[in-house]
């Protein structure tokens, strides 16, 4: 059951959150460096043999975090990289994720992000790198309230194990995320300041 009295704390959460982020990208530029260094130990004991594997990251738009180091390191360790791409908004489906080479031409989305060209190939990942507003530690992910992360997620999660890594500020969390009955866990966060397993084996 939805409850409209967590609907609406998300909304308040969210407009909060993004004016904290917005200060947080302004003074701590190094954060996106520092937290993908964060995350490399982990899931290099997570994935010991990476060849072959996909990792679907995304290009920061505003103040998000950007994940390009991550994705150069998991890129140079044999991972294949994957954008995500958003339906058309009258068309509430999951994203769907197509390869990406960092330097290929891309174009933009829905919401302008920036987007694989249409023929790119079309891939499930077994790790999703997502933006956030804020996070708690049981895997709390508050989106943009679109709902296209946790359609993705439920049906991804249906058919194949994917490990669902939330890049962020460690001043986005908060003691607990509103919740709705809809929503998908994080499986763990990495920050500046360090990883934040979820799952016992995360």
């Amino acid at each position: 059951m939805v409850h409209a009295s967590d609907a609406s704390a998300k909304t308040v959460l969210r407009l909060a959150m993004r004016r904290q982020r917005k200060q947080l990208a302004e003074e701590h530029p190094e954060a996106h460096w520092q937290a993908a260094d964060w995350a490399k130990a982990p899931l290099k004991e997570r994935f010991p043999s990476a060849d072959g594997r996909i990792a679907a990251l995304y290009k920061a738009l505003g103040y998000e975090l950007d994940p390009a180091g991550l994705g150069a390191w998991l890129a140079n360790r044999g991972w294949r990289l994957a954008l995500p791409v958003t339906p058309p908004a009258d068309e509430p489906g999951p994203l769907t994720f197509k390869l990406w080479t960092p330097g290929d031409r891309l174009e933009p989305g829905v919401f302008k992000v920036s987007e694989p060209l249409s023929g790119a190939e079309t891939v499930e990942p077994d790790l999703i790198v997502t933006p956030l507003l804020a996070f708690d530690r049981a895997g709390g992910r508050l989106g943009y309230g679109q709902g296209h992360f946790d359609r993705t997620l439920e049906q991804l999660r249906a058919r194949k194990p994917v490990f669902v890594l939330g890049f962020a500020y460690s001043a986005q969390e908060v003691a607990e995320v509103p919740a709705e009955d809809h929503d998908q866990a994080l499986d763990a966060i990495v920050t500046e300041r360090g990883y934040i397993g979820v799952r016992k084996d995360s």
